[in-house]
């Protein structure tokens, strides 16, 4: 297990970006539960971190397309290619993952 940050780091409408030397993910908060997906748009170049929150989309800000938070699949065009996502484990106030457990929801 990494820790990527702390609970308090992330809110419903502000997730975190966090930066390794391998992967760069997007941490979300809803509804008290939290989620890890890649930080890179699957249709371009755009932060998902630095989207907009939309109930449990996240909107990329390159290009409007949109990604279900819980499975990382795209639900919104232009986006078609699902997101990498974690299973999110909380450790003493830290958001955690396995970064060999990625899995892609089809």
């Amino acid at each position: 297990m990494i820790p990527l940050c702390p609970t308090g780091d992330v809110s419903p409408d502000t997730p975190a970006r966090i930066t390794t030397p391998t992967m760069d993910y997007a941490v979300f908060e809803l509804d008290g539960a939290y989620f890890v997906t890649q930080d890179l748009c699957t249709h371009g170049p755009g932060s998902l971190a630095e989207g907009y929150v939309d109930g449990n989309d996240i909107e990329c800000p390159f290009h409007q397309g949109k990604f279900d938070i819980r499975t990382g699949r795209p639900s919104a065009a232009p986006c078609s290619e699902p997101l990498r996502i974690w299973t999110v484990h909380i450790i003493d106030g830290q958001v955690c993952i396995d970064p060999a457990e990625h899995r892609v929801e089809t």
